[in-house]
């Protein structure tokens, strides 16, 4: 009699541990969520930090030009090092990585003669952040991808 009643003690309790399984399993799967998201999202304002880098740049770059010569940089190795000037002008201290794809390559918005005017993410993830951004990243709101996300030198 007494071997009966632990034998279906062992039943609830091999039950109450699958539930408790199955709860632990939604709940880190949930914080599984909640991290990637918030993982995404820093990574968003890591991209809009750099953007605004080179964007500074950029205008930098141009506003420094000696006379009769390009306003516009030709690869982004120029920002580093300028070849306009005889002595070291940096705009950049590194080419950053695109905090989205994880490398170095960018995409370039380039005028006629193949200078560049602007930077972009190559992602084609579409973005947490849809509104709310800073004046100069007015033109973000409402972008279905990150390489929408222009940065563009302020045009004088």
């Amino acid at each position: 009699m007494v071997v009966g009643v632990l034998q279906r003690e062992r039943g609830f309790t091999y039950i109450g541990v699958l539930v408790l399984v199955a709860l632990m399993g939604v709940a880190l799967a949930a914080s599984g969520q909640i991290w990637h998201t918030t993982q995404k999202r820093e990574k968003e304002r890591e991209l809009l930090f750099i953007g605004e880098e080179f964007r500074v740049a950029l205008a930098r770059y141009a506003s420094y030009t000696p006379a009769k010569t390009r306003r516009a940089p030709l690869t982004l190795e120029e920002l580093l090092q300028d070849p306009r000037h005889p002595g070291i002008q940096r705009y950049l201290r590194k080419i950053y990585v695109d905090p989205m794809t994880g490398t170095t390559e960018w995409g370039l918005i380039k005028g006629p003669a193949g200078e560049i005017y602007g930077v972009h993410s190559l992602s084609a993830d579409e973005p947490l952040k849809k509104s709310n951004f800073a004046r100069a990243e007015r033109s973000f709101e409402g972008a279905e991808k990150y390489s929408e996300w222009v940065f563009m030198q302020a045009r004088n």
